[in-house]
């Protein structure tokens, strides 16, 4: 979210955790219904010892060695390109950059933005009084739908604000390398600094990558209890999950894309199906690759489709490669 700094000029800092209530008729509930995780936790120190003591393995192949100085981009709020009401304000002056900050007015307990992109997907996001949220244009360059809308009545909703504006995005991957609502970090954030630990050393993006990920199917424990009484309205708090060990599908995609980007690498949160279970995953982007679909492992040779959580939670490589398959088994839905 955005904050003020003592100049007053509102600057991005990661949310503090929090749950919400649960989402009723015009979010797309099932999105919801897989992202709840009660956070808590140990020290960071752990997971910097748990790379000392060797439970992930780092190696260099020995070539020039890539910059892993993080590097985090802070949305702004700067501008006076402004849609809305006394209810409502959607800055759209740094949309070429792949964002927008929505800020909700009013009083209601339960507000929401609906957003289309290019007459594709319609996103639903929760909105609270006083926070700014920052918004990804995932859908890329063209024009957005922007609806708002307060509850009323139990589940009744009305519309406070409607509206649509065209956008050029000229920095292509921003939507993918910006914090957000979702992939919520900042320059103080855990998972940051552990990803710098992680990337030293490393030749490649690719090297980073393969780093990131081992570590988190390695560190990162699947929570069984939490995924079977999820409630809706959850957002992920990266550096809890990063004390806490465990976590839903989410919780993995969220940790690894914050890491990424902290890294300069272009990361999408996926949410979709894998199978008939709802689930999310993410797909990373390199110069060298183009963008490579759900996550990957390398095998020496070959990068491989494969997703944080799954990988987590199997022993069998043959299991894991048969459900992977050509990437078939994934059915993408929203992308933050």
């Amino acid at each position: 979210m955005l904050n003020n700094d003592s100049s007053g000029k509102k600057v991005w800092a990661a949310r503090p955790y929090r749950t919400f209530v649960k989402k009723t008729v015009l979010a797309p509930s099932a999105l919801f219904l897989l992202l709840f995780l009660n956070a808590c936790g140990s020290a960071f120190s752990g997971n910097a010892r748990a790379i000392r003591e060797g439970k992930t393995v780092i190696t260099s192949t020995g070539e020039t060695e890539r910059d892993n100085t993080p590097v985090v981009l802070i949305p702004s709020l700067e501008g006076d390109d402004i849609l809305g009401n006394e209810k409502i304000s959607i800055n759209i002056s740094n949309a070429s950059e792949g964002y927008i900050a929505v800020s909700y007015l009013g009083d209601s307990d339960r507000a929401k933005l609906q957003l289309t992109g290019n007459g594709q997907v319609t996103y639903t996001y929760d909105l609270f009084t006083g926070e700014d949220e920052v918004i990804p244009l995932t859908a890329g360059s063209g024009t957005y739908v922007s609806t708002v809308y307060e509850n009323i009545d139990a589940n009744q909703y009305a519309t406070i604000f409607a509206t649509e504006f065209t956008v050029d995005i000229t920095n292509t991957y921003g939507p993918f390398l910006y914090p957000n609502m979702y992939v919520n970090f900042s320059p103080d954030s855990e998972v940051v600094a552990l990803a710098a630990i992680l990337a030293k050393g490393s030749t490649s993006d690719l090297e980073v990558v393969s780093r990131i990920y081992q570590y988190v199917i390695d560190n990162i424990s699947y929570d069984h209890e939490k995924a079977e009484t999820v409630e809706s309205g959850y957002i992920p708090d990266v550096d809890e999950i990063l004390s806490l060990r465990k976590g839903i599908c989410f919780d993995y995609a969220a940790m690894m894309s914050a890491m990424l980007r902290s890294q300069r690498i272009p990361s999408r949160l996926e949410i979709g199906y894998a199978g008939d279970a709802y689930h999310a995953w993410i797909s990373i982007y390199t110069p060298d690759t183009g963008w490579l679909e759900g996550m990957i492992v390398f095998d020496g040779t070959t990068w491989s489709l494969v997703d944080p959580t799954f990988a987590a939670n199997t022993d069998n490589a043959d299991d894991l490669a048969s459900f992977i398959g050509s990437g078939d088994n994934y059915f993408t839905k929203y992308v933050y």
